[in-house]
Protein backbone atom coordinates (compact mmCIF):
# COMPACT_ATOMS: atom_id res chain seq x y z
CA UNK A 1 0.00 0.00 0.00
CA UNK A 2 1.03 3.17 -0.89
CA UNK A 3 2.17 5.81 1.90
CA UNK A 4 0.15 8.56 2.29
CA UNK A 5 1.96 12.36 2.61
CA UNK A 6 -1.06 13.30 5.04
CA UNK A 7 0.22 13.41 8.46
CA UNK A 8 -0.49 15.45 12.03
CA UNK A 9 2.62 17.68 10.64
CA UNK A 10 0.93 18.69 7.42
CA UNK A 11 -2.20 19.92 9.01
CA UNK A 12 -0.57 20.80 12.66
CA UNK A 13 2.50 22.64 10.98
CA UNK A 14 5.42 22.75 14.20
CA UNK A 15 4.86 25.79 16.98
CA UNK A 16 5.70 28.97 15.33
CA UNK A 17 5.75 32.05 18.28
CA UNK A 18 2.26 34.42 18.10
CA UNK A 19 4.73 36.85 18.55
CA UNK A 20 6.48 36.78 14.93
CA UNK A 21 2.70 37.47 14.03
CA UNK A 22 2.90 40.47 15.62
CA UNK A 23 -0.50 39.75 17.52
CA UNK A 24 -1.91 37.79 20.08
CA UNK A 25 -4.55 35.29 20.80
CA UNK A 26 -7.95 37.57 21.44
CA UNK A 27 -8.88 37.81 25.01
CA UNK A 28 -11.33 35.54 26.57
CA UNK A 29 -15.08 37.42 26.74
CA UNK A 30 -17.93 36.21 29.40
CA UNK A 31 -20.79 34.45 27.84
CA UNK A 32 -24.13 36.31 28.46
CA UNK A 33 -25.74 35.59 31.72
CA UNK A 34 -28.74 36.56 34.06
CA UNK A 35 -30.23 36.28 37.36
CA UNK A 36 -31.67 32.77 37.27
CA UNK A 37 -35.03 34.26 39.07
CA UNK A 38 -35.22 37.67 36.94
CA UNK A 39 -38.20 37.84 34.93
CA UNK A 40 -37.41 38.53 30.91
CA UNK A 41 -38.47 41.74 29.66
CA UNK A 42 -38.13 41.01 25.69
CA UNK A 43 -36.31 43.99 23.62
CA UNK A 44 -37.87 45.98 21.54
CA UNK A 45 -36.07 45.56 17.74
CA UNK A 46 -34.43 48.78 17.02
CA UNK A 47 -34.72 50.36 13.77
CA UNK A 48 -33.56 48.92 9.97
CA UNK A 49 -32.18 50.93 6.66
CA UNK A 50 -33.56 49.67 3.72
CA UNK A 51 -31.58 51.77 1.92
CA UNK A 52 -27.90 53.55 2.55
CA UNK A 53 -28.09 57.47 2.13
CA UNK A 54 -27.06 59.50 -0.46
CA UNK A 55 -23.82 60.94 -0.91
CA UNK A 56 -20.85 61.40 -3.26
CA UNK A 57 -20.28 58.62 -5.81
CA UNK A 58 -18.23 55.69 -3.97
CA UNK A 59 -16.30 53.49 -6.54
CA UNK A 60 -15.76 50.10 -6.00
CA UNK A 61 -13.48 47.28 -7.74
CA UNK A 62 -14.35 43.60 -7.41
CA UNK A 63 -12.14 41.33 -6.86
CA UNK A 64 -12.55 37.48 -8.20
CA UNK A 65 -15.38 37.62 -10.41
CA UNK A 66 -17.22 34.70 -9.85
CA UNK A 67 -21.01 33.75 -8.85
CA UNK A 68 -20.27 34.72 -5.21
CA UNK A 69 -18.09 38.14 -6.82
CA UNK A 70 -20.91 38.88 -9.33
CA UNK A 71 -23.37 38.69 -6.88
CA UNK A 72 -21.61 40.86 -4.39
CA UNK A 73 -21.88 43.24 -6.99
CA UNK A 74 -24.95 43.45 -7.33
CA UNK A 75 -25.58 43.63 -3.56
CA UNK A 76 -23.81 46.45 -3.25
CA UNK A 77 -24.88 48.32 -6.46
CA UNK A 78 -28.74 48.22 -4.53
CA UNK A 79 -27.34 49.09 -1.70
CA UNK A 80 -28.30 52.81 -2.42
CA UNK A 81 -27.57 55.87 -4.96
CA UNK A 82 -24.45 57.36 -6.33
CA UNK A 83 -22.88 53.63 -6.00
CA UNK A 84 -20.29 52.47 -9.16
CA UNK A 85 -18.56 49.46 -10.21
CA UNK A 86 -15.68 50.84 -11.87
CA UNK A 87 -12.73 48.01 -11.66
CA UNK A 88 -13.37 44.47 -11.90
CA UNK A 89 -10.30 41.82 -11.61
CA UNK A 90 -9.90 38.04 -11.70
CA UNK A 91 -7.37 35.17 -12.89
CA UNK A 92 -9.51 34.40 -15.51
CA UNK A 93 -11.07 36.34 -18.67
CA UNK A 94 -14.36 34.30 -18.94
CA UNK A 95 -15.26 34.91 -15.08
CA UNK A 96 -14.09 38.70 -15.29
CA UNK A 97 -16.71 39.28 -18.64
CA UNK A 98 -19.75 36.72 -17.22
CA UNK A 99 -19.10 39.70 -14.38
CA UNK A 100 -19.12 42.61 -16.50
CA UNK A 101 -21.92 41.61 -18.77
CA UNK A 102 -24.18 41.23 -15.71
CA UNK A 103 -23.55 44.59 -14.31
CA UNK A 104 -24.02 46.15 -17.93
CA UNK A 105 -27.12 43.97 -17.86
CA UNK A 106 -28.86 44.52 -14.29
CA UNK A 107 -27.39 47.84 -13.41
CA UNK A 108 -26.49 49.68 -16.73
CA UNK A 109 -22.87 50.02 -15.28
CA UNK A 110 -20.27 49.75 -18.10
CA UNK A 111 -16.93 48.77 -16.20
CA UNK A 112 -14.18 50.66 -18.35
CA UNK A 113 -11.97 48.12 -20.31
CA UNK A 114 -8.43 49.73 -19.02
CA UNK A 115 -9.79 49.25 -15.61
CA UNK A 116 -10.51 45.35 -16.15
CA UNK A 117 -7.32 43.40 -14.88
CA UNK A 118 -6.82 39.24 -15.47
CA UNK A 119 -3.66 37.30 -13.95
CA UNK A 120 -2.72 36.52 -10.66
CA UNK A 121 -1.67 40.03 -9.79
CA UNK A 122 -4.91 41.33 -11.00
CA UNK A 123 -6.07 42.42 -7.54
CA UNK A 124 -3.36 44.64 -6.55
CA UNK A 125 -4.13 46.54 -10.42
CA UNK A 126 -7.76 46.63 -8.99
CA UNK A 127 -6.59 48.31 -5.54
CA UNK A 128 -4.51 51.25 -7.71
CA UNK A 129 -7.35 51.75 -9.99
CA UNK A 130 -8.71 54.64 -7.91
CA UNK A 131 -11.51 52.68 -6.18
CA UNK A 132 -12.63 53.83 -2.81
CA UNK A 133 -13.78 50.26 -1.67
CA UNK A 134 -12.93 46.60 -2.39
CA UNK A 135 -15.47 43.62 -2.90
CA UNK A 136 -13.49 41.04 -2.34
CA UNK A 137 -14.80 37.04 -3.45
CA UNK A 138 -11.78 34.91 -4.44
CA UNK A 139 -11.44 31.40 -3.49
CA UNK A 140 -10.63 31.95 0.30
CA UNK A 141 -6.63 30.99 -0.09
CA UNK A 142 -6.07 34.39 -1.42
CA UNK A 143 -8.07 36.52 0.95
CA UNK A 144 -5.36 37.13 3.81
CA UNK A 145 -2.87 38.51 1.10
CA UNK A 146 -5.75 40.90 -0.78
CA UNK A 147 -7.42 42.13 2.74
CA UNK A 148 -3.43 42.93 4.18
CA UNK A 149 -2.88 45.02 0.39
CA UNK A 150 -6.53 46.67 0.23
CA UNK A 151 -5.91 47.79 4.39
CA UNK A 152 -2.66 49.18 3.09
CA UNK A 153 -4.20 51.43 0.92
CA UNK A 154 -6.74 52.76 2.69
CA UNK A 155 -9.63 50.91 1.06
CA UNK A 156 -12.78 49.87 2.92
CA UNK A 157 -13.26 46.50 2.30
CA UNK A 158 -16.63 44.46 2.24
CA UNK A 159 -14.84 40.40 1.99
CA UNK A 160 -16.52 37.02 1.91
CA UNK A 161 -16.39 34.47 4.27
CA UNK A 162 -14.44 32.63 5.14
CA UNK A 163 -11.07 34.80 5.17
CA UNK A 164 -8.84 32.26 5.44
CA UNK A 165 -7.80 28.65 5.23
CA UNK A 166 -4.86 27.96 7.90
CA UNK A 167 -3.79 29.49 10.83
CA UNK A 168 -0.99 31.41 9.31
CA UNK A 169 -3.73 33.30 7.46
CA UNK A 170 -5.67 33.44 10.32
CA UNK A 171 -3.11 35.73 12.27
CA UNK A 172 -2.31 37.75 9.06
CA UNK A 173 -6.16 38.49 8.72
CA UNK A 174 -6.31 39.32 12.62
CA UNK A 175 -3.25 41.98 12.31
CA UNK A 176 -4.87 43.32 9.08
CA UNK A 177 -8.19 43.79 10.73
CA UNK A 178 -6.01 45.98 13.60
CA UNK A 179 -4.31 48.03 11.11
CA UNK A 180 -7.88 48.58 9.76
CA UNK A 181 -9.41 49.88 13.27
CA UNK A 182 -6.61 52.05 13.59
CA UNK A 183 -6.79 53.57 10.19
CA UNK A 184 -10.63 54.04 10.71
CA UNK A 185 -11.60 51.98 7.76
CA UNK A 186 -15.13 49.99 7.66
CA UNK A 187 -14.73 46.20 6.74
CA UNK A 188 -17.40 43.74 6.84
CA UNK A 189 -17.77 40.49 6.18
CA UNK A 190 -20.14 38.12 4.74
CA UNK A 191 -21.19 35.77 7.29
CA UNK A 192 -24.94 37.68 6.73
CA UNK A 193 -26.37 36.59 10.24
CA UNK A 194 -24.98 39.10 12.03
CA UNK A 195 -26.62 41.45 9.53
CA UNK A 196 -29.83 38.80 9.53
CA UNK A 197 -33.47 41.28 11.15
CA UNK A 198 -34.23 37.87 12.83
CA UNK A 199 -31.14 36.81 13.89
CA UNK A 200 -29.96 40.28 15.43
CA UNK A 201 -32.91 40.95 17.57
CA UNK A 202 -33.04 37.04 18.71
CA UNK A 203 -29.62 37.27 19.92
CA UNK A 204 -30.94 40.47 21.73
CA UNK A 205 -33.63 38.88 23.87
CA UNK A 206 -30.44 36.00 24.56
CA UNK A 207 -28.10 38.78 25.81
CA UNK A 208 -30.64 40.37 27.73
CA UNK A 209 -31.59 37.18 29.74
CA UNK A 210 -34.65 35.11 28.13
CA UNK A 211 -32.77 31.95 28.34
CA UNK A 212 -30.15 32.93 31.52
CA UNK A 213 -26.49 31.26 30.75
CA UNK A 214 -25.72 29.22 28.22
CA UNK A 215 -24.77 26.01 28.77
CA UNK A 216 -24.67 24.26 25.61
CA UNK A 217 -25.61 24.10 22.28
CA UNK A 218 -25.88 22.10 18.51
CA UNK A 219 -24.86 23.65 15.19
CA UNK A 220 -25.59 22.13 12.12
CA UNK A 221 -24.91 22.52 7.82
CA UNK A 222 -25.95 19.41 6.58
CA UNK A 223 -27.26 20.11 2.72
CA UNK A 224 -26.52 18.05 -0.63
CA UNK A 225 -23.13 17.79 -2.63
CA UNK A 226 -22.14 21.56 -4.09
CA UNK A 227 -20.73 21.78 -7.70
CA UNK A 228 -17.69 20.59 -9.13
CA UNK A 229 -15.74 21.54 -12.36
CA UNK A 230 -14.78 18.27 -14.69
CA UNK A 231 -10.77 18.69 -16.50
CA UNK A 232 -10.05 19.35 -19.56
CA UNK A 233 -7.86 19.22 -21.51
CA UNK A 234 -6.97 22.51 -22.63
CA UNK A 235 -6.72 23.43 -18.43
CA UNK A 236 -3.60 23.03 -16.93
CA UNK A 237 -3.50 21.78 -13.25
CA UNK A 238 -3.52 25.09 -11.69
CA UNK A 239 -6.38 26.42 -13.45
CA UNK A 240 -8.30 23.00 -12.78
CA UNK A 241 -7.83 23.58 -9.30
CA UNK A 242 -9.03 26.97 -9.10
CA UNK A 243 -12.10 26.65 -11.13
CA UNK A 244 -13.19 23.50 -8.92
CA UNK A 245 -11.92 25.72 -6.15
CA UNK A 246 -14.52 24.07 -3.46
CA UNK A 247 -13.23 21.24 -3.05
CA UNK A 248 -9.93 21.83 -2.69
CA UNK A 249 -8.37 22.12 0.83
CA UNK A 250 -5.72 24.71 -0.36
CA UNK A 251 -8.50 26.79 -1.49
CA UNK A 252 -11.14 26.69 0.56
CA UNK A 253 -10.40 25.30 3.64
CA UNK A 254 -12.89 22.28 2.95
CA UNK A 255 -16.57 22.99 3.59
CA UNK A 256 -16.55 23.18 7.59
CA UNK A 257 -14.44 26.25 6.63
CA UNK A 258 -16.07 27.51 3.70
CA UNK A 259 -19.54 26.73 4.89
CA UNK A 260 -20.40 25.45 8.25
CA UNK A 261 -18.47 28.68 9.28
CA UNK A 262 -21.39 30.72 9.14
CA UNK A 263 -23.22 28.42 11.71
CA UNK A 264 -19.74 28.45 13.70
CA UNK A 265 -19.94 32.31 13.49
CA UNK A 266 -23.23 32.10 15.00
CA UNK A 267 -21.91 30.14 18.28
CA UNK A 268 -19.23 32.50 18.69
CA UNK A 269 -21.35 35.07 18.51
CA UNK A 270 -23.92 33.97 20.94
CA UNK A 271 -21.42 32.62 23.41
CA UNK A 272 -19.32 36.02 23.25
CA UNK A 273 -16.19 33.92 22.95
CA UNK A 274 -14.13 31.07 20.89
CA UNK A 275 -13.88 27.57 22.46
CA UNK A 276 -10.33 26.25 23.67
CA UNK A 277 -10.42 22.97 22.16
CA UNK A 278 -12.20 20.72 19.36
CA UNK A 279 -12.33 16.70 18.69
CA UNK A 280 -13.51 15.90 15.48
CA UNK A 281 -14.17 12.96 13.54
CA UNK A 282 -14.98 12.72 9.68
CA UNK A 283 -14.67 11.02 6.08
CA UNK A 284 -14.99 11.34 2.13
CA UNK A 285 -18.13 9.21 1.23
CA UNK A 286 -19.26 10.99 -2.19
CA UNK A 287 -17.20 13.70 -3.50
CA UNK A 288 -15.70 13.23 -6.71
CA UNK A 289 -13.27 15.88 -7.13
CA UNK A 290 -10.54 17.40 -4.68
CA UNK A 291 -8.85 15.81 -1.80
CA UNK A 292 -11.70 17.04 1.11
CA UNK A 293 -14.19 14.96 3.57
CA UNK A 294 -17.68 15.37 3.11
CA UNK A 295 -18.81 14.91 6.22
CA UNK A 296 -17.67 16.26 9.90
CA UNK A 297 -18.55 16.00 13.20
CA UNK A 298 -17.15 18.24 15.84
CA UNK A 299 -17.28 18.82 19.73
CA UNK A 300 -16.11 22.12 20.88
CA UNK A 301 -15.11 22.64 24.63
CA UNK A 302 -14.99 25.79 26.00
CA UNK A 303 -13.11 27.51 28.71
CA UNK A 304 -15.69 26.97 31.33
CA UNK A 305 -16.51 23.85 30.47
CA UNK A 306 -19.37 23.76 28.28
CA UNK A 307 -19.68 21.33 25.52
CA UNK A 308 -20.89 22.13 22.09
CA UNK A 309 -21.44 20.04 19.20
CA UNK A 310 -21.45 20.77 15.02
CA UNK A 311 -21.99 18.85 12.44
CA UNK A 312 -21.85 19.69 8.38
CA UNK A 313 -22.28 17.28 5.18
CA UNK A 314 -22.55 17.64 1.88
CA UNK A 315 -23.80 14.61 0.52
CA UNK A 316 -26.87 13.86 -1.74
CA UNK A 317 -29.91 12.05 -0.47
CA UNK A 318 -29.53 12.33 3.13
CA UNK A 319 -31.22 13.97 5.69
CA UNK A 320 -30.78 17.83 5.52
CA UNK A 321 -30.87 19.88 8.32
CA UNK A 322 -29.04 24.15 8.41
CA UNK A 323 -29.72 25.68 11.61
CA UNK A 324 -28.49 26.80 15.37
CA UNK A 325 -29.59 25.99 18.72
CA UNK A 326 -28.13 27.70 22.30
CA UNK A 327 -29.68 26.01 25.45
CA UNK A 328 -29.41 27.92 28.07
CA UNK A 329 -30.20 28.13 32.38
CA UNK A 330 -33.99 29.07 31.77
CA UNK A 331 -34.55 28.10 28.12
CA UNK A 332 -33.48 27.60 24.42
CA UNK A 333 -33.49 29.40 21.35
CA UNK A 334 -32.88 28.46 17.63
CA UNK A 335 -31.10 31.47 17.17
CA UNK A 336 -33.28 32.75 14.58
CA UNK A 337 -36.32 33.67 15.89
CA UNK A 338 -37.64 31.74 18.63
CA UNK A 339 -37.03 31.47 22.20
CA UNK A 340 -38.55 28.34 24.45
CA UNK A 341 -38.45 28.03 28.40
CA UNK A 342 -37.18 24.82 30.22
CA UNK A 343 -40.91 22.92 29.14
CA UNK A 344 -40.72 23.90 25.80
CA UNK A 345 -43.44 26.14 25.15
CA UNK A 346 -42.54 29.15 23.23
CA UNK A 347 -42.19 32.35 25.36
CA UNK A 348 -41.14 35.06 22.63
CA UNK A 349 -41.26 34.74 18.60
CA UNK A 350 -39.67 37.41 16.36
CA UNK A 351 -42.08 39.69 14.07
CA UNK A 352 -41.90 39.03 10.46
CA UNK A 353 -43.28 41.26 7.98
CA UNK A 354 -46.83 41.22 7.39
CA UNK A 355 -48.15 40.37 3.16
CA UNK A 356 -51.25 42.07 2.24
CA UNK A 357 -53.51 39.48 3.96
CA UNK A 358 -52.34 39.63 7.38
CA UNK A 359 -50.09 36.89 7.28
CA UNK A 360 -46.64 37.21 8.42
CA UNK A 361 -44.30 36.08 5.82
CA UNK A 362 -40.43 35.75 6.02
CA UNK A 363 -39.94 36.58 2.23
CA UNK A 364 -40.84 40.06 2.99
CA UNK A 365 -37.49 40.49 5.60
CA UNK A 366 -34.61 42.22 3.70
CA UNK A 367 -31.98 39.56 2.88
CA UNK A 368 -29.23 39.66 4.80
CA UNK A 369 -26.67 39.80 1.32
CA UNK A 370 -28.42 43.05 0.90
CA UNK A 371 -28.32 43.97 4.66
CA UNK A 372 -24.90 43.69 4.75
CA UNK A 373 -24.23 45.91 2.12
CA UNK A 374 -26.62 48.74 3.09
CA UNK A 375 -25.10 49.15 6.42
CA UNK A 376 -21.35 48.52 4.96
CA UNK A 377 -22.47 51.80 2.61
CA UNK A 378 -24.09 53.25 5.30
CA UNK A 379 -21.23 52.98 7.84
CA UNK A 380 -18.97 54.71 5.43
CA UNK A 381 -21.24 57.75 4.40
CA UNK A 382 -22.00 58.61 8.16
CA UNK A 383 -18.36 58.27 9.12
CA UNK A 384 -18.54 55.79 11.86
CA UNK A 385 -16.63 53.13 10.88
CA UNK A 386 -17.17 49.15 11.97
CA UNK A 387 -14.94 46.68 11.50
CA UNK A 388 -15.83 42.82 11.84
CA UNK A 389 -12.93 41.45 10.38
CA UNK A 390 -11.74 39.92 13.60
CA UNK A 391 -14.26 37.89 14.49
CA UNK A 392 -14.82 36.56 11.12
CA UNK A 393 -10.82 35.65 11.81
CA UNK A 394 -11.80 34.02 15.01
CA UNK A 395 -14.65 31.88 13.62
CA UNK A 396 -12.70 30.88 10.71
CA UNK A 397 -10.08 29.85 12.75
CA UNK A 398 -12.44 28.13 15.38
CA UNK A 399 -13.76 26.16 11.65
CA UNK A 400 -10.34 25.43 11.21
CA UNK A 401 -9.90 24.04 14.53
CA UNK A 402 -12.72 21.13 13.64
CA UNK A 403 -11.01 20.23 10.34
CA UNK A 404 -7.49 19.91 12.05
CA UNK A 405 -8.94 17.71 14.99
CA UNK A 406 -11.08 15.68 12.08
CA UNK A 407 -8.65 15.10 9.94
CA UNK A 408 -5.81 13.86 12.53
CA UNK A 409 -8.23 12.18 14.98
CA UNK A 410 -6.71 13.91 17.74
CA UNK A 411 -7.93 16.89 19.90
CA UNK A 412 -7.09 20.37 18.89
CA UNK A 413 -6.59 23.12 20.87
CA UNK A 414 -6.94 26.80 20.19
CA UNK A 415 -2.92 27.32 21.27
CA UNK A 416 -2.15 25.28 19.20
CA UNK A 417 -3.79 26.92 16.26
CA UNK A 418 -2.27 30.00 17.69
CA UNK A 419 0.80 29.12 17.21
CA UNK A 420 1.27 26.93 14.41
CA UNK A 421 3.28 27.80 11.15
CA UNK A 422 0.56 25.65 8.78
CA UNK A 423 0.52 27.34 5.75
CA UNK A 424 -1.79 25.44 2.71
CA UNK A 425 -1.10 26.16 -0.75
CA UNK A 426 1.66 25.97 -3.54
CA UNK A 427 4.71 27.98 -3.32
CA UNK A 428 4.70 29.13 -6.91
CA UNK A 429 2.17 30.10 -8.66
CA UNK A 430 1.71 29.68 -12.62
CA UNK A 431 -0.45 28.09 -14.92
CA UNK A 432 1.03 24.78 -14.65
CA UNK A 433 1.35 21.53 -12.32
CA UNK A 434 0.85 22.57 -8.81
CA UNK A 435 3.09 21.41 -5.55
CA UNK A 436 0.33 20.33 -2.79
CA UNK A 437 -0.82 17.10 -1.32
CA UNK A 438 -3.49 16.03 -2.89
CA UNK A 439 -4.51 12.42 -0.87
CA UNK A 440 -7.31 12.81 1.48
CA UNK A 441 -6.48 12.99 4.81
CA UNK A 442 -6.89 9.63 6.68
CA UNK A 443 -7.18 10.04 10.51
CA UNK A 444 -5.43 7.72 13.41
CA UNK A 445 -2.89 5.31 12.69
CA UNK A 446 -3.68 2.36 10.04
CA UNK A 447 -3.30 -1.19 11.53
CA UNK A 448 0.33 -2.57 11.88
CA UNK A 449 0.19 -5.99 13.66
CA UNK A 450 3.95 -5.59 14.61
CA UNK A 451 3.21 -2.82 16.48
CA UNK A 452 0.11 -4.13 17.93
CA UNK A 453 2.11 -7.27 19.09
CA UNK A 454 4.72 -4.76 21.01
CA UNK A 455 1.69 -2.72 22.65
CA UNK A 456 -0.16 -6.49 23.68
CA UNK A 457 3.69 -7.24 24.86
CA UNK A 458 3.94 -4.39 26.92
CA UNK A 459 0.08 -4.59 28.56
CA UNK A 460 1.15 -7.88 29.79
CA UNK A 461 4.80 -7.21 31.15
CA UNK A 462 2.58 -4.04 33.20
CA UNK A 463 0.17 -5.88 34.41
CA UNK A 464 2.41 -8.82 35.84
CA UNK A 465 4.49 -6.36 37.31
CA UNK A 466 1.28 -4.97 38.97
CA UNK A 467 0.60 -8.49 40.16
CA UNK A 468 4.11 -8.52 41.56
CA UNK A 469 4.11 -5.44 43.41
CA UNK A 470 0.45 -5.49 44.43
CA UNK A 471 -0.72 -2.67 43.09
CA UNK A 472 -4.65 -2.80 41.86
CA UNK A 473 -4.85 -3.38 38.02
CA UNK A 474 -7.00 -0.70 36.58
CA UNK A 475 -10.22 -1.09 34.76
CA UNK A 476 -8.71 -1.47 31.00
Amino acid sequence: MKKSRISRRNFMGKAATVGAAGIIAPAIITSCSSDKGATFTPVPEGTWLDQAPDGPVLKAGVIGCGGRGSGAAINFLNAGPNLQITALGDTFRDRLDQCKAGILKQKGQEVPEENCFVGFDAYQKVIDSGVDIIITATPPYFRPEILAAAVAARKHVFAEKPVCVDPVGARSVMATALKAKEMGLTIVTGTQRRHQRNFVHTYQQVKAGAIGEIVGGNFWWNGGKLWHRENTPTWTEMEWMIRDWVNWIWLSGDHIVEQHVHNLDVMHWFFGTHPIAARGMGSRQRRVTGDQFDNFAVEYVFENGTHVHSQCRQIDGCWNMEANRVQGTKGSSNCQDSILDLSGTEIWKYAYPKDEQGQESRRLMKPAMDQEHVDFVTSIRNNQAFNELENTAISTMIAIMGRVSAYTGKETTWDEMMNSDMKLGPKVFALGPVDVPKEVPIPGEAYNPIAEQQRAAERAAARAKQQQSGTPRPNN
